[in-house]
């Protein structure tokens, strides 16, 4: 199993975690079909994520607030986001990259989503 995720974000507060190493045009792609929007922009939310969103609101998706969550606790400037939202990482040279699950638990928290433990296997 991957070390490295993205966490995709919908406006009623479902999510997915995917593999995502980002250095693949086939990671990238992930992005772009999930958002769906021939206009997506990335937003850096700190030196280590970034999120991606349909950029001019074109799709039309719903108001996501579990990623207005987000941002709020992230950036002091606060900002509408529609649709689909794409939460990746970034490295020190500004290249995407993937997440960690603990990356992806904390974001959903943040977004007041509640995600469940899973118990580790018993090795008796």
């Amino acid at each position: 199993m991957s070390e490295a995720f993205t966490l995709i974000l919908h406006p009623d507060a479902s999510f997915k975690v995917v593999e995502f190493s980002g250095d693949s045009p086939a990671d990238l792609g992930t992005i772009f079909r999930e958002i769906n929007s021939p206009s997506i922009a990335v937003m850096d939310l700190s030196s280590k994520l970034s999120v991606w969103l349909d950029d001019d609101h074109i799709t039309g998706g719903a108001l996501n607030r579990p990623a207005i969550a987000i941002h709020a606790a992230t950036v002091l400037v606060s900002h509408d986001y529609y649709g689909t939202a794409v939460y990746t990482g970034t490295d020190a040279e500004n290249r995407t990259t993937g997440l960690t699950l603990e990356n992806c638990t904390a974001l959903l928290e943040l977004a007041g989503i509640d995600v469940p433990t899973v118990p580790h296997p018993r090795t008796d």
